[in-house]
Formats: C-alpha cells, sequence, structure tokens
C-alpha cells in the first residue's frame, strides 16, 4: 500500500505453463482514476506494464472481461480460486493466473481511494489538457 491517493499490492503470479511463479505489481492512483497499472517483473528485474481499465480488472472477478490485449476471467484451476489474465500484443501472448481473493483485495482497496463511480470527479480534466497542450506551439 502506498499512501491515500494510491494503492499498490505485489502479487505472486503463475505465467501459464512456467514452473515458477513472476512477480506483478498493481497500482491504483487517484491521479488516472479510471486505470490501473499492472507491471510485471521479468527475468532481468525490469518491469514491463500495461494501462488497464479500473473497471475491468473489477467485473473480472465475477466474469469474464474486456476485449482486444486484455482479457480476464475467473477459472477455477485444480482447487485454486484464480483470475487469468491473456495479454496478446503483436509479439504473442501470455496467460498470467492471479489468486481471486488478492485481486479483489486490490480492487477494494482502489474503491477506498476513488469510489467506483466517482471516478470522473477525481480526474482533474484541467490538468490533462494543460499537460496535454504545455508542449504546442500558440
Amino acid at each position: 500500500m502506498i499512501g491515500s491517493d494510491s494503492v499498490q499490492q505485489d502479487m505472486f503470479t503463475v505465467l501459464h505453463g512456467q514452473p515458477a511463479p513472476v512477480v506483478t505489481r498493481w497500482t491504483y492512483s487517484a491521479s488516472d482514476p479510471f486505470a490501473v497499472v499492472l507491471a510485471v517483473r521479468t527475468r532481468q528485474d525490469r518491469w514491463v506494464e500495461w494501462l488497464v481499465a479500473r473497471d475491468l480488472v473489477r467485473d473480472a472477478l465475477s466474469g469474464p472481461a474486456g476485449y482486444g490485449d486484455i482479457r480476464m476471467s475467473p477459472q477455477l484451476v485444480q482447487g485454486y480460486d484464480i483470475v487469468e489474465i491473456e495479454i496478446r500484443s503483436h509479439d504473442g501472448r501470455a496467460v498470467l493466473e492471479v489468486d481471486r481473493d488478492l485481486l479483489r483485495h486490490f480492487v477494494e482497496a482502489s474503491g477506498e481511494v476513488v469510489a467506483f463511480g466517482e471516478e470522473a470527479e477525481a480526474l482533474d480534466l484541467d490538468g490533462v489538457i494543460a499537460a496535454l497542450t504545455s508542449n504546442c506551439p500558440e
């Protein structure tokens, strides 16, 4: 956990077909209230990040969610209650498995930072526009 305006949780995750778990880092911040950063630590101790809709992560706790590059769905695999995360890119695809209770805890903690349905009120739209246009010629 980080603070009152953000939450972060590391979780061991199984990369489908691999014997050793990998570490994922899930981060939610009030400064980007609609998104969750899913980071996966590589063997070279680098982090590869994906930006995921927070609603997609929440919806995946109860049923299949997502389309395109990231899809998630709850599964029961060999007695383990997990959420399967499929990540696709032009380079291939990876399937991760994360404990559903750990993910639920993270989602609930994100709701304490910004309540679900109140994301638009938390978004500093003027600040986002100013940042996007700060390098534009007049």
